[in-house]
Formats: structure tokens, sequence, C-alpha cells
């Protein structure tokens, strides 16, 4: 039977402090808010620290602003063609969003079906709105084209017309 008592405190102040740790284990595990602001916090550091080797490549403010503006002209002269590529960027985007444990659980495989679906339907509209702008691109083209044989053909008959005026009011030898 003889165990030494020196031998048994020992243990006994080993297990309170193995015992210790995992109570304190637990309680963090059950500590929401505690966790989520350590999470928050490593995520801030490792964004600061991404931030701080970006800095020296960042635009300069006059670079930011003359973007701004070319941005702002470009939205006045084309509002609708602005409009949709905002909304096609978007809905992509919103298709690269990973989807949650609870998008998964409740919607499963419609929502997979659903997520094609509507990636095909933005491929063909990203296809229709390049065909359309590449048609209107050409449209414009060949209106320039018209528009400038036109110019060509009324100088050259005013050139004419010219010849005409200068040679009748020539004087004659």
């Amino acid at each position: 039977m003889g165990q030494d008592p020196g031998a048994i405190r020992e243990e006994i102040a080993q297990t309170r402090e193995r015992m210790g740790d995992t109570v304190d284990a637990l309680a963090y595990k059950t500590d929401v808010k505690a966790r989520a602001k350590d999470s928050v916090t490593d995520k801030v550091d490792t964004i600061k620290s991404k931030v701080t080797g970006v800095t020296d490549a960042a635009p300069s403010t006059g670079d930011v602003k003359a973007g701004a503006r070319r941005a702002k002209g470009i939205a006045q002269e084309n509002p609708l063609g602005l409009a949709i590529g905002a909304v096609a960027l978007g809905f992509l985007g919103g298709l690269l969003v990973p989807t949650t444990r609870v998008e998964d659980e409740k919607l499963g495989p419609m929502a997979d079906t659903v997520k094609q679906q509507a990636k095909e339907t933005a491929q063909v509209a990203l296809d229709h709105g390049k065909d359309a702008a590449q048609a209107a691109a050409e449209a414009a083209k060949d209106a320039g084209h018209q528009h400038a044989a036109a110019a060509k053909d009324d100088l050259r008959d005013q050139a004419q017309h010219a010849r005409e005026q200068v040679a009748s009011n020539a004087p004659t030898a």
C-alpha cells in the first residue's frame, strides 16, 4: 500500500494543473465573443502587415482623381452600358461567394443547379452584350465611313463648282 505522500501530492498537483488547462480550454471554446474578437484581431494584424507592403505601390491621389474623372466621363457617355456592366459584375461576384453550411443544408443540390443555370445565363447575356457592342461599333464605323464619303463627294463637287466659276470669270485672251 505504501505510496510516498510526496509523490501523491505531486500527482494531485499535476492533475489539478491539467484540469485547470482543460477547464480554461473549455471556457474559451464556449466564449464565442472572445474567440470572434481573437479571430478579428488576427485577421486585422494579417491585413495590416499586407497593407504596409502595398502602400508603396499604391497610386497617388492625382492618379486616383484622374481615374475617377475618366470613369465619370465614361459613365456619363454610356450610362446604360455602365448599369448593365455593374449588374453583371455584381451577379457574377455573388456567384463567386462561397456557400454557407446552412445554405448547403437547406438548398442542397437545387442550389447547385440554380447556380449552374445562372452562370450559363450570365455567360449567354455576356456573349449577347459583346455581340451587341461589336454590332454597335460596326454600325458606328460604317456610318462614319458613309459620312466621310458623302463629305468627300460634297467637297469634290464644291471644288468643281469653284473651278468652273473661276474659269467663267477669267479674262479671255
